[in-house]
């Protein structure tokens, strides 16, 4: 047998994949820090109602209520890690292509961004505060209606204008980009092209996403940036150099991050989804102070609880299983969740 040319059989130029940068990172809530701890318990203080001012007797601005609050639980989950070689006899013998800098600013890039991007998606789509159900599809004829009525609905829960962003899948980003109401991306410069943002539509900038970044069920999402926690709590990377056992680089990497909807600004996220998705909302029956939860989802998950915070963010939820014993007073919200992860709105009755 002949030798073999390696420096002919592999070309000294590296065919790179293609990447993106993130598409999540600026409307990734960074506030909480997680340093030093897995869990964070969040506190939303109560508000009281107005009462009618009195200009006699006692208690004049009414009776006074006890100050309460909600706690939300966030336990950093989502602990991720690669691991690869590059053999010094491989790298010489591929003329050096294999370099283990470029090897993790490789890995990183278009292995790692795009995994927390998806994460990220997932999560905000899943814990959104408005889940709008969608019979169909958007069409060219509907997607600006869809948009509109979704920068409305969160006007009316009085979330910011300012910080909102629509994600927006290609196959419908295509449609939007048709129709006269889209404001192209020349009205905002170069500035915003370079982080992604391709345009702005009713006061919220636009970023186009790949269809696979979206759970199947998703049509499109705004957010407003505030109504998030996405913790990346540890981004390490470490080149090895002849560690025992090897002749050449050992390559490691660590990313340590998770991301958790806040239940008080909840409404800072619409998510249209697929109508099969989502769960029929829950019905609650109350009957000689037992109150029984039901779904007419098969499958559906009920979280309830029974100190008036909401079941979809309350460190306090539990999941139903059996009728639930309330005295007279007790105020029991429930919610269902469907298999895909998308939760109803809140039911509430008094027993």
């Amino acid at each position: 047998m002949g030798a073999v040319n390696y420096a002919a059989a592999f070309s000294p130029k590296v065919a790179e994949s293609f990447s993106k940068e993130s598409l999540t990172d600026s409307a990734a809530g960074k506030e909480f820090q997680f340093t030093g701890a897995k869990t964070v318990r969040v506190f939303t203080i109560d508000t009281v109602p107005l009462n009618n001012y009195s200009r006699s007797g006692m208690n004049r601005y009414g009776t006074p209520a006890e100050l309460g609050d909600t706690v939300q639980e966030l336990v950093m989950g989502d602990d991720k890690s690669f691991t690869m070689t590059i053999d010094k006899g491989n790298q010489a013998d591929q003329m050096n292509v294999k370099g283990a800098a470029q090897a993790l600013r490789r890995e990183t890039e278009q292995v790692v961004i795009p995994y927390i991007d998806k994460y990220r998606f997932r999560a905000w789509s899943q814990g959104a505060g408005i889940v709008q159900s969608l019979s169909s599809p958007p069409t060219k004829e509907t997607i600006v209606s869809l948009l509109f009525d979704a920068g409305a609905e969160m006007d009316n829960r009085l979330v910011p204008t300012a910080g909102r962003t629509l994600f927006l899948p290609n196959t419908y980003y295509k449609l939007l980009a048709l129709s006269d109401q889209f404001v192209g991306v020349d009205k905002l410069g170069e500035l915003a092209l370079s982080k992604g943002i391709v345009g702005e539509v009713d006061g919220m900038l636009v970023k186009r996403v790949p269809d696979s970044y979206f759970p199947d069920d998703l049509y499109f999402m705004v957010k407003w940036k505030g109504s998030s926690a996405d913790p990346v709590k540890l981004q390490d990377a470490k080149i090895h150099q002849d560690p025992p056992g090897l002749s050449g680089n050992l390559l490691e990497g660590r990313v340590y991050h998770d991301s958790f909807v806040l239940g008080a600004k909840a409404d800072g996220i619409y998510a249209a989804v697929k109508s099969s998705a989502v769960a029929a909302a829950p019905t609650i029956t109350v009957n000689s102070g037992t109150a029984t939860l039901a779904s007419e989802t098969s499958g559906a998950t009920i979280a309830y609880t029974t100190d008036g915070t909401d079941p979809r963010y309350s460190a306090s939820a539990q999941v139903y299983t059996t009728a639930v014993s309330a005295e007279t007073g007790t105020t029991i919200r429930c919610c269902a969740r469907s298999a895909a992860g998308y939760a109803t709105a809140v039911a509430e009755k008094t027993v």
